[in-house]
């Protein structure tokens, strides 16, 4: 759920660069649990990724780093969502008489 949640947000618009507070924010999700999330993203060609040129003195706050889908992760990211099931949905139905079920 937390990795849906992530596209989700980065699916609102897909070319628009998104910095890590951002995403934990809009997905409501702690940034220890994003942050794989990305990276995992990242490694898939889903998602690109890079340091904003900025001086932490001057802006006030650390560099941030910034995230965007790339094209082909935007389909594919749409592709997932659209195939994504809830844990409960997965579960085969548990009904007396039938092969997995009860009694």
């Amino acid at each position: 759920m937390p990795t849906q949640r992530v596209l989700q947000v980065l699916l609102v618009d897909p070319a628009r660069e998104h910095y890590g507070l951002e995403i934990c924010t809009a997905a409501g999700l702690p940034s220890g649990t994003i942050h794989p999330i990305l990276a995992r993203l990242e490694g898939y060609g889903w998602v690109t990724s890079w340091w904003e040129e900025a001086d932490p003195r001057e802006e006030g706050r650390p560099r941030r780093r910034y995230y965007r889908l790339t094209e082909d992760g935007a389909v594919k990211a749409r592709d997932a969502l659209a195939n994504a099931h809830s844990p409960l949905a997965a579960m085969p139905l548990l009904r007396p008489g039938h092969a997995g079920g009860l009694g």
